[in-house]
Formats: C-alpha cells, structure tokens, sequence
C-alpha cells in the first residue's frame, strides 16, 4: 500500500487561495441598455440568474430617484474554494463598478470574467424591470 504524505495536497489548497483579481478596461456584453431608455423608477428589482462556467450569478438592485443605490449578490459560484476566493474579491469591485456606472456596462474583471460577464447580464436583467 503507497501512502502519500499530506502536503502536497495542503499546497494545492494554498495556490486555490492564490487568484488575483483586477478591474480592466474591457467592458462585459450587456445588450441593450435600459437606461438609454429612460429614467430608472425606484425600487428593488431581481435579475434573472444568469448560468455562467463557474456557477450561477444573480442580482438584485435598488433604484431611488432614477440612481443605482444598492447592487445586492443573491448567488454566486462558490462550490469550489477558487471560486470561493475569486467572488469574495470580485463582489467589492463589482458593486463599485455598477455604482459609478449607474448601468451595467461594467468592466470585466480580470480573474474573474465568468462572473462578471454573470454579473453584467443579471444587473441589466433587473435595470430592464426598472425602466
């Protein structure tokens, strides 16, 4: 019987936790914008979950005074401790994006496309119940 020892395993984890995660500069396919339509009504609007490689994303967003107030994550990818770790720093920047943007045409996020690309079609989702 060969028994291998523990830590390379234990490395593996490690390097999961490793993913780095970073605004860049390429914008995520949205569709048509609903805010070029219109003022935003307030209120709080779910988006649609959207499927992506990793795992399911979904929003829900608060509208008050025709602004983007609140960006809310109902479900992320998180089966995996990457994963877990890459949507852990990706919500932060995410949100922020959505605020300044007061739309979903966001930024991808390197290291985390999958989700942003998610995140962008669920947010634009929940602007179209809006508007």
């Amino acid at each position: 019987m060969l028994v291998l020892p523990a830590a390379p395993l234990m490395l593996g984890l490690a390097a999961c936790g490793q993913a780095k995660v970073a605004t860049s500069t390429r914008p995520a396919e949205t569709g048509p914008s609903s805010t070029a339509a219109g003022p935003l009504k307030s209120g709080s609007y779910t988006g649609q979950a959207v499927d992506t490689r990793y795992g399911t994303v979904q929003v829900s967003v608060t509208v008050s005074s025709g602004r983007i107030t609140a960006v809310n994550f109902l479900a992320l990818p998180e089966d995996r401790p990457r994963s877990q770790v890459i949507s852990s720093q990706a919500t932060p920047l995410l949100r922020s994006e959505a605020l300044a943007a007061q739309s979903a045409k966001v930024n991808l996020l390197s290291g985390a496309t999958y989700t942003s690309e998610g995140f962008a079609q669920s947010l634009q989702s929940a602007l179209s119940a809006s508007g």
